[in-house]
């Protein structure tokens, strides 16, 4: 129980990534993880199986559901302010929310570019800034951003979202500087490929060829991400802070 009575945050907690760390976090004792989507259908089933799940296993947490879109700085400042007003204090947030519009540089188009940096860059800012005060005043804090290796890489296609991701390591190593005498850790994950849903869609040759270059000969799962965000989350890494940890299989 790493994470016993604490309260989490997780955006773009629907699927994927993030609804692997709300569960994770909920399997190691966590009283409440509010997660946050545009998808809101997802977002009640996923809250649904979550608070199944806890039942079933005789865990403590529940899962509770918000809809949000985080580049919305009214909506992301009222939702963190009733998730506090409900539990008393936020002690984890998780910036997982992020999107892609891919073009190569000289064809995308400004919307394009401005959709990505709402939600990745902007939208990370305004939680993160709502939430702060809150574990500012109980002088502990654990912030999580979820960039990405495409940050050192240049992905084909995806300046905008290699800048956004890019933008968060930098970020987190100020805030890291800034917060630490709040007793706030502030650290990245760099996933590389994740074998999502999404990236099922990928033809399975291209999915192949591409396993091959991953010296482990494996993709990555959203639980081995949500195993790192736990570690990041829990006091056995309460001497890391402004580091980014790549997690993609030993290919960079």
């Amino acid at each position: 129980m790493k994470l016993e009575n604490k309260v989490a945050i997780v955006t773009g907690g629907a699927s994927g990534i993030g609804k692997a760390i709300a569960k994770k976090y909920i399997e190691e004792g966590a009283a409440a993880v509010v997660i946050c989507d545009v998808n809101e259908e997802k977002l009640q089933q996923t809250a649904a199986e979550l608070n199944v799940y806890a039942s079933e296993a005789g865990l403590p947490g529940k899962a509770q559901a918000y809809i949000v879109h985080i580049g919305n700085k009214e909506e992301t400042e009222a939702m963190v302010q009733a998730a506090a007003a409900e539990y008393g204090r936020i002690d984890i947030l998780v910036n997982n929310a992020g999107i892609t519009r891919d073009a190569q540089f000289y064809k995308m188009t400004d919307d394009q570019f401005d959709a990505v940096i709402d939600v990745n860059l902007r939208g990370n800012y305004y939680i993160t800034k709502a939430v702060l005060p809150h574990m500012m005043e109980k002088n502990y804090g654990k912030i999580v951003h979820l960039a990405s290796v495409s940050a050192y890489n240049g992905n084909f296609g995806q300046s905008n979202y290699a800048a956004s991701k890019a933008a968060l390591m930098g970020m987190a190593r100020v805030q890291s500087r800034e917060l630490g005498k709040y007793n706030i850790n502030v650290n990245c994950i760099a996933p590389g490929t994740i074998f999502t849903e999404m990236y099922a869609a990928v033809p399975e040759e291209v999915r192949e060829k591409k396993k091959a270059t991953i010296p482990l000969k494996r993709y990555g799962t959203p639980e081995d991400v949500a195993n790192l965000a736990t570690f990041l989350a829990s006091e056995d890494s309460s001497y890391i802070t402004g580091q980014t940890i790549t997690i993609d299989g030993g290919r960079n």
